[in-house]
């Protein structure tokens, strides 16, 4: 189910990650987390279509761990939401080289306009 991208270093003795100790077990998903996850899947979809055709390309995320901004296109964050649901966790990227940092929205403000485009039409 995992469509992001591949690990550059898949099958490479030397990978470097296998310096780093072993992530600690993952807690399995609770029914309600399992639920929640589809749920975001499912407003990511909504945002992208909403979204696209005005220029946005995905969703930045002010990271807690380093205080820095993440940048995920469309398919990386549903790639990584699906991996959350298949593993419990998300898989390794390299961060966006030099974004076009307007193109990318919270989930916040993606919420915000496809609830406004929801009463529109109403």
């Amino acid at each position: 189910h995992n469509t992001g991208p591949l690990d550059p270093f898949l099958g490479d003795a030397n990978d470097p990650s296998s310096l780093l100790d072993d992530l600690d077990p993952v807690e399995p998903l609770t029914d309600t987390d399992r639920r929640e996850i589809a749920a975001d899947l499912a407003e990511l979809e909504e945002f992208e279509l909403a979204l696209t055709p005005h220029g946005i390309l995905g969703i930045v995320v002010d990271c807690g761990d380093c205080g820095e901004q993440h940048f995920f296109s469309w398919a990386l964050m549903a790639a990584n939401l699906r991996s959350l649901l298949g593993d419990g966790r998300t898989g390794i990227h390299e961060p966006a080289a030099e974004p076009a940092q307007d193109a990318y929205v919270s989930w916040d403000y993606a919420r915000g306009f496809t609830d406004a485009l929801a009463t529109q039409h109403r």
